[in-house]
């Protein structure tokens, strides 16, 4: 009983230890991917600039550009840039 105990305690740990680095791996890539696009959802925005959706809808409200297309806004990596240098201390 005691062995399968421990067996049991080993493929925990080792599906514990997959599941941790699979999360880190998927988080490393979306960071990439954000990094590469140009233009974003504004949910993407708030997330390569590092705040919440509702920061990131007040920093619009203080001037970041949003273009917006027949109802679809876009935010560009250049524009999140700027505004966050631009209002930086």
């Amino acid at each position: 009983m005691k062995v399968e105990l421990d067996i049991f305690r080993e493929l925990e740990s080792q599906l514990k230890d997959l599941v941790i680095s699979a999360t880190k791996e998927a988080l490393v890539l979306n960071q990439k991917q954000l990094k590469s696009k140009e233009w974003m959802s504004l949910k993407e925005g708030a997330a390569y600039a590092g705040v919440s959706y509702n920061s990131f809808i007040k920093f619009r409200l203080m001037g970041l550009p949003i273009c917006e297309i027949d109802g679809i806004k876009r935010v560009s990596k250049y524009e999140i840039d700027t505004f966050l240098r631009k209002n930086s201390f």
